[in-house]
Formats: C-alpha cells, structure tokens, sequence
C-alpha cells in the first residue's frame, strides 16, 4: 500500500486546498496519471499516482490539507481491470427526442398551440433536457433554456416551464431561480482568494498610494495594426494585440524613471536594472498576475507569445510559484471589461501599476480643428513614498508619447532627432 501525502510546494506554504478529485475513490490509476488538483495561496498544482493501482482517497474536494497530511492510498497489489470492448456508436436520436440549446435573446411573445417541424430537429446540448415539446417551442420562440426553471424529474424542461418564461420575459434575474425568491448561499473562500484579499488589504493601508491619469490617441497603434496584423501573423504565427505596445513602452519608460521600477525593502530602496513586467490576468478562480521576464530585451512577436502562454496557463491553473513572482511593474486591462476609467492597487512589493482601459472614439482638438479620435485613458496607481509627482507624470507622459509614435518604441528615442544628434 503506497501513500500518497500533500506535498511541499513553497518555503512558506503550510497548507493548501483540495480542489478537486480527477479519479474517484476505487479507480484504477496508471502510474503518473493526474489524480487530484490542489490549490495552495499562490498556485494551483497537480499530483500524481506514484504507482498505478486502486486508489482510496482519504480527503474531499474543498478540505484543507497541512503539508504531509495523508490525501489517499494506491494498492498496487490490485489487478488492473479487463479491458472491454467500446460500445457501439448509439442510434441518433428522432426528432421528437432531441434536446436542444436555443440562441440566447429571448422573446417576449406568447406561444404558440402548433411549432414547425423544423424547430424540433434544432441541434441540441446534452446537458439540457426538454420533453418534445418544450423543446419544440423553445426551439421556434427563441427562449434560452438557461433561463427556464425545469419542474420535471431529473431537472427536465416541461411544456409549462417554457411557458411560464414566455409569459414573465426578463423577470427571471437568476438562472434557476423563481419569481421573488431571496434565497442566500454560502460558499467557502478559496485559499487563492483569501491571498487576494490579504494583499489588496495590505497594499491600500500599507502603501502612499496615489494615482495619476492621462489619455492616449490610439490612431497610431491602431494604423499599424491595420497595416501589419496580416503579415505578422504569417510570420509569427500570433495576433498583433495591444498588450506588447503597452509592455514595450512601459519597458522604456521604466528604463527612463528607475524610482518607477524601484521597490522599498526596509529602510532600503531596491534599484531594478531590468523590467520583469507582471500582467494582470482574470480567471474564473480569482485575479493572477503573472510575469514576464526582461521585456526590455524582448521582441513584440516574443511578447505577444509569452502574453498568450501565461494567460492561458493561468485560465488553465498550471502557473509555478516561479511565474508569480519577482515583478517590478504591473500592467492591468480593464478596458477588456468595458472600463473607461479606474484607480487600479499597486501589486506589493512593486511600487506602481498602469491600468489600461477601454478604447472610445471621442472629439479631441487636433490643429484647432474638432476631429474623432479613438481615445484611451491611462492611469498610474504608485507608492508616493519612493515615487513623487514628477517621476510618476513624467513616465506616463512617456508611456503616452511612445503609444501615440510608435517608431519610437524600435530604439526608445524620436528617430529624426535621433538622426539630428539633438
């Protein structure tokens, strides 16, 4: 009998949760096979059969585990199971048997006593159940089955159901829930969220924390994605996004104004020669915010596809403690969520983070002249205890003056003065 324990995952880690089984308890694991996913307060991790065997599990999904803790058994005595045959491939369904998933925008109309036969032959999900029907009428009125309460066994849609939604359109604020309720549900706070919460706290009361704003004419970037999008794709195989406009000149920038990129340690001011840029990056399980190693020595096509590597590790919960940790700068993106304007927190122990926000064409004086401009806000939370006004203006004035001339982004300074020795 092997057992399996919660293993050490950081010098400072005393416990983690349990957030989910992926076998059972009596299955049989192959050696190395994923069995249980653990989420300690900075990542998430995967533990594996160290044999292959019958597994006992001896912990459940959302207990909170010590180090060393026993989190289940493998019998590697027990004989792995016959393999059988797969099963044929089951008859489609008829018509009348479908289940279905209708688009989204429901309809405020009352149903009708007949449907067409086309409406019951609706391609369906298998996770949403409807007699014929009420698939039939869900089908030709539109209605999403999200929003229907089911009253049938095993939560099937019924005719009334369907019914009863046509007939309240709109009235039903959340998905399964009756007119009027006021229910209330508890749900344990994940160890990932309670660090969010611990160091947001400590980062507004812990910090002189201010924020400056400006805006950025995006015609420029914009043009040059217009322009190039196409050919960067087919050379290196990612989208031209605005995420490495952003960390590219921010990397300037903070070259440029070091209190920017500086941290406070004690009584001591720690002075980077270098840009690790962290990207804010929200996930169903809470906010991650990853790192991006020397950008200043980056590429944008090598920017692009560590933005696209980090942010799908972190949806996927497969980032290491590594990439957690060890930024000078933040860079965040509300803008995504339709944000026009925010206040973002520093992430300790950095002392700044730019939040950009939603691009929205707006009426700018250009050359005396009222013209429409897609227009961005900036704004820079910093530590005003190692940061003053003139650091912190000054490097979102840079930030905004390498966005609107992005030539300047290739060697950090205006090319024609460049060339001018001015």
């Amino acid at each position: 009998m092997i057992e399996i324990k919660v293993p050490t995952v950081g010098e400072s880690i005393t416990e983690v949760q349990l957030l989910r089984w992926n076998k059972k308890s009596g299955d049989y694991v192959e050696r190395d096979e994923v069995i249980a996913e653990l989420e300690s307060e900075k990542a998430t991790f995967e533990v594996n059969a160290e044999q292959a065997g019958l597994l006992t599990t001896a912990a459940a999904e959302g207990d909170t585990l010590q180090i060393g803790d026993l989190l289940a058994t493998i019998d590697e005595s027990a004989k792995a199971p016959a393999v059988t045959a797969a099963p044929a491939a089951a008859a489609p369904k008829p018509p009348s048997q479908v289940e279905i998933t209708a688009p989204k925008p429901p309809v405020a109309a009352a149903a009708p006593t007949t449907v067409s036969a086309a409406a019951a032959t609706t391609p369906v999900a298998e996770e949403i159940k409807a007699s014929p029907v009420a698939s039939a009428i869900i089908a030709d009125k539109k209605v999403d089955p999200k929003k229907v309460k089911p009253s049938g066994p095993q939560g099937k849609i019924l005719k009334d159901d369907v019914l009863a939604a046509l007939a309240q359109p709109g009235r039903i604020p959340v998905p399964g829930a009756s007119l009027n309720e006021r229910n209330t549900r508890s749900e344990k706070m994940s160890n990932l969220r309670k660090t969010i919460a611990k160091r947001l706290v400590e980062a507004k009361n812990g910090t002189a924390m201010l924020t400056t704003f400006n805006e950025v004419d995006m015609s420029a970037i914009m043009e040059v994605r217009s322009r190039y999008k196409e050919k960067f794709k087919e050379v290196h195989g990612v989208n031209l996004g605005f995420m490495s406009f952003f960390a590219k000149a921010c990397s300037i920038a903070l070259v440029e104004w070091p209190a920017v990129n500086a941290s406070i340690d004690g009584d001591q001011i720690l002075y980077h020669d270098y840009t690790d840029i962290s990207i804010a990056v929200s996930t169903p399980r809470g906010l991650t915010v990853p790192v991006m190693r020397n950008v200043e020595s980056l590429g944008m096509a090598e920017i692009e596809k560590k933005v696209i590597e980090l942010a799908g590790k972190a949806r996927d919960s497969k980032l290491t403690a590594e990439e957690l940790t060890g930024g000078t700068f933040t860079i965040t993106n509300g803008g995504v969520f339709g944000s026009l304007m925010s206040t973002p927190i520093i992430n300790t122990p950095q002392s700044a983070i730019l939040g950009m926000h939603k691009i929205q064409e707006r009426p700018m004086a250009v050359n005396g002249q009222v013209v429409i401009r897609p227009m961005m806000y900036l704004a820079l939370s910093y530590d005003h205890r190692i940061i003053d006004g003139r650091e912190s203006v000054g490097f979102l004035v840079r930030v905004k003056e390498l966005l609107e001339n992005p030539d300047q982004l290739l060697i950090g300074k205006d090319p024609v003065k460049t060339l001018l020795e001015i």
